[in-house]
């Protein structure tokens, strides 16, 4: 961590490397007259509010179009299907389950469907992705260069020597929706793609609210049996934040940071970017602005800051955006950053928002030295958040790294459903800060807890002393968003995962003390926005968190153990039983799906289903 006057000597030294040879680009005139504050995208309409379309505009796309129709020979009615089956139809995975109905069960990219029984004949509804990593007769295979941070799973720790675990919190969901893509493509994720923390925080736990923005945050624990080891239990910790009111907005100061070199081609990459950034326009309000900025073997800017009711303008420049070049992604960081300067607010949410699928491979592409100057940047006021796309080489690693420095949260975004997840109402989310620096601290205690171990937040655990420090660095919470951890302990007498040691002094305890008594002692420390020093919370963990009257764990806890469960698996932890297989973590789900408006959690059974069936992956 490097010191805050240092940092601003990295900014000097990084945007004069970056910009030698490349003025900055103006910023566009403001509006003249009455111009149409929103409206159809048009070379016309464009031409009118500033904007020159160098190419035919593309139509907004409209919910995706019906699927094309397949036909497939189906068992005779009445006759079981011996064994799940899977066929593959143009990039699509077909689930055919067991079954002894005389309509056999399809599942289709997480749709159930019936077969018709009729002539012998199965109609069924299949996607096809359009891959960018596709292959196509006659030419070589793309490359796959995606990268990932390294993450080995957390050990177990002794708490007799290390009682106190302490992290930043994490409220990023790029790992789910990466993990759903790999999947519903047929093919085993990287060990290093699988953030557990990622994958269970992709949902809402619908836990107790605050009431006050001055205490920002509720805490909510449950002491549980672990699913997946039996003698051990699962601390669940979960943290919800406060909803603003509208009112209690502040005005965006948005800066879109647009990828548009030639690796973004493709149609899961620019146009899916440019269906999100419209996603964001429609929610902007009068007092809003957003600049669009771009960048390739040069940078640019399509639009200076504009007003958040100026949305025709915003669209013709997020349309006039094409892509093709290098990817000259420091430089356009630099550029942004002056954008987001220009229109810079102390009572603004001044943020930079990064459409792209991390490849820099022009200009500085050292993480090292992007993540000082983002994180430099922070320190003037202005965060950064990162949204990815595509496949094949998709840079997670470089985006985890510049999310992380910027103070800004981290997305993947594989189709346009989760585009509208991200950027329809949970945008605010993210958009509307309610607390930085947050961490969360768990001490155990000695007497009841032999042993522990964290599941997931590799990425993110501090020491024990950074806790204290409002210097050291942590997560941003946005408007509304929730925090869970889970953590896997061993009771003093259990079945210990560590063999005993010669001296006495050396082993662990043999007491286990009052069994309602304290378990642990949750801490949670975090600044509201723009105060220089923290404030505190405090929870007892006790064996009392079930439901009264009830042996079993409320609903959002078996929930969260499904999820942990399923994310465990897919990475290859050492820590699951053995004969934990996928067929307990799809009943643990189904036991645990409750209401399901938006349908996530049936979509995440599917996504079970589909592991269990997948092949081990034939290449590095």
């Amino acid at each position: 961590m490097i010191d805050r006057p240092l940092r601003s000597a990295v900014v000097v030294g990084m945007s004069a490397l970056m910009t030698m040879g490349a003025a900055p680009a103006p910023l566009s005139p403001a509006p003249q007259g009455n111009l149409a504050r929103d409206g159809e995208v048009s070379v016309a309409a464009c031409g009118e509010v500033g904007i020159t379309l160098r190419q035919p505009v593309r139509p907004v796309p409209a919910p995706p179009p019906p699927r094309p129709q397949v036909r497939l020979p189906a068992p005779a009615p009445g006759t079981p299907v011996p064994g799940a089956q899977e066929v593959v139809v143009s990039g699509s995975r077909i689930r055919r389950e067991p079954t002894n109905s005389p309509t056999p069960l399809i599942t289709v990219t997480g749709e159930q469907l019936q077969s018709t029984g009729q002539s012998g004949v199965v109609d069924y509804l299949a996607t096809a992705p359009a891959l960018s990593n596709s292959v196509v007769p006659g030419q070589p295979p793309q490359p796959d260069t995606e990268r990932y941070p390294d993450a080995t799973p957390n050990p177990v720790r002794r708490v007799a020597h290390a009682p106190v675990s302490t992290f930043s919190i994490d409220v990023d969901t790029a790992g789910y929706s990466n993990v759903r893509r790999f999947i519903d493509e047929g093919r085993a994720p990287p060990q290093d793609a699988v953030r557990v923390e990622e994958l269970i925080n992709y949902f809402d736990y619908g836990y107790d609210r605050p009431t006050a923005a001055s205490q920002p945050f509720a805490i909510t624990t449950v002491v549980a049996a672990s699913p997946w080891s039996p003698g051990r239990q699962i601390v669940h910790v979960g943290l919800q934040g406060y909803e603003l009111p509208a009112g209690e907005r502040r005005p965006l100061n948005l800066t879109f940071m647009v990828d548009v070199s030639g690796s973004m081609q493709s149609p899961d990459k620019l146009a899916l970017a440019q269906q999100a950034m419209n996603l964001i326009i429609d929610r902007l309000r009068p007092e809003d602005r957003v600049a669009v900025t771009y960048y390739a073997s040069a940078v640019g800017t399509a639009v200076g800051p504009t007003p958040g009711d100026q949305k025709l303008k915003l669209r013709c420049a997020v349309a006039a955006l094409d892509a093709g070049g290098s990817t000259a992604g420091a430089q356009g960081m630099v550029n942004a950053y002056q954008q987001a300067e220009a229109a810079f607010g102390a009572d603004k949410v001044n943020r930079i928002l990064m459409f792209t699928d991390g490849d820099f491979n022009v200009g500085v592409t050292d993480n090292q030295r992007l993540e000082d100057y983002v994180a430099a940047k922070r320190g003037t006021g202005i965060y950064l958040s990162v949204y990815g796309f595509g496949r094949g080489n998709y840079q997670d690693e470089r985006m985890q790294t510049i999310a992380q420095a910027g103070n800004g949260t981290a997305a993947y975004v594989d189709d346009l459903n989760e585009a509208r997840r991200l950027f329809g109402p949970m945008f605010d989310r993210g958009a509307f800060p309610i607390a930085d620096d947050v961490k969360i601290q768990v001490e155990f205690n000695p007497a009841r807890v032999a042993e522990y171990r964290l599941i997931g937040y590799e990425t993110r655990l501090l020491n024990e002393a950074d806790f204290n420090n409002d210097r050291v660095d942590a997560g941003e919470v946005g408007s509304g968003a929730s925090v869970t951890a889970l953590y896997e302990i061993t009771p003093v007498g259990g079945p210990s995962q560590m063999p005993e040691r010669r001296y006495d002094q050396n082993r662990l305890g043999v007491s286990g003390g009052d069994p309602t008594g304290e378990v642990g002692f949750v801490q949670v420390r975090y600044k509201l926005p723009g105060e220089r020093d923290s404030r505190l919370i405090q929870r007892v963990v006790s064996n009392s968190g079930l439901p009264a009257g009830s042996t079993q764990p409320p609903e959002n806890t078996r929930w969260a153990l499904a999820v942990a469960a399923f994310g465990q698996k897919l990475r290859g932890d050492p820590w699951i039983s053995a004969d934990y297989g996928w067929d307990q973590v799809l009943e643990q789900a189904q036991g645990a799906r409750g209401e399901d408006p938006y349908g996530d959690r049936a979509e995440f059974v599917q996504l079970v289903r589909g592991a269990a069936g997948l092949p081990a992956r034939a290449a590095p």
